[in-house]
């Protein structure tokens, strides 16, 4: 009867001896569909595991494990490729050098920012480019640009809301890098950051890989938010945007931060070591 059912014997004297009883861990099972739905459901059981502790339970990631696949609790967000928006058109403007060279770590914030556009499809035929600016201290996005063509003031807003910031809050003079879209060498950009005394630093032609960490936030953002879901109008994919990196930056756990949200990093952390 196992052979045909699948199941071992001993899970069956399992089930068997505790016909009946009360499930001892009721409250729990709450509190983690709780947890999984508060967080969208893009959290896996690791993440999971590390809120209940943060609230004070102590608990192994083995058992949460177990007790969301027993709910059907699975993060059912996939990762995949799609096209990437390239603005390069050739040198059209000044090709600054690089010089951030895959150094993506700092401890001091607002030293190191990098810069990117990438393409959603909207319903229909429109297209929404998103431009973001992110601090490597902690990875929070301080500054965006929402359009619906990727023109000019895409990247020219969020960079002027950066020097504003800059201007406030930075302690060491600020490097920010790109790749050699045209929109990094167009005049505008590059005369702004000089005005400003802001370092601009270019990744090599064709090599992703000197902007890992803005192509890492551009697939954690559609693999929990874009990818797997229906295509909606641009304002709505708009709106789920701007949701979403507001509660990146202060909700969403990063384990190299030790469980806090960017944010919550930078709260901490940045004003203890001022």
């Amino acid at each position: 009867m196992f052979v045909v059912v699948g199941i071992p014997e001993a899970t069956y004297h399992y089930h068997v001896k505790n016909f009946g009883k009360e499930d001892s861990d009721t409250e729990l099972k709450e509190l983690i569909t709780h947890l999984f739905k508060k967080f969208h459901e893009r959290y896996g059981y690791k993440r999971i595991t590390k809120k209940l502790k943060n609230l004070g339970y102590s608990i192994n990631h083995k058992k949460v494990y177990r007790i969301m696949r027993e709910l059907g609790l699975k993060c059912v967000k996939f990762m995949r490729k799609s096209r990437k928006y390239n603005s390069y058109k050739g040198k059209v403007g000044k090709v600054a050098k690089n010089r951030l060279s895959r150094r993506f770590s700092t401890p001091i914030p607002l030293q190191k920012l990098v810069t990117d556009i990438t393409e959603f499809k909207c319903l229909g035929e429109g297209k929404l480019y998103l431009n973001p600016i992110l601090d490597l201290y902690n990875g929070e996005i301080i500054a965006f640009g929402i359009k619906k063509r990727p023109m000019l003031e895409l990247v020219m807003e969020p960079l002027k809301e950066t020097i504003e910031i800059i201007k406030n809050c930075a302690t060491y003079r600020t490097t920010i890098h790109s790749d050699q879209g045209w929109h990094y060498q167009h005049n505008q950009w590059v005369r702004t950051l000089k005005e400003n005394k802001v370092f601009q630093s270019m990744s090599r032609k064709a090599t992703c890989a000197d902007n890992a960490s803005m192509e890492n936030f551009f697939g954690i953002l559609k693999q929990e938010m874009y990818y797997g879901e229906e295509l909606v109008s641009y304002e709505e994919l708009k709106s789920r945007i701007e949701e979403y990196i507001d509660w990146y930056n202060h909700e969403r756990s990063k384990e190299k931060l030790a469980g806090f949200s960017p944010v919550e990093y930078r709260t901490q952390f940045s004003q203890s070591t001022a």
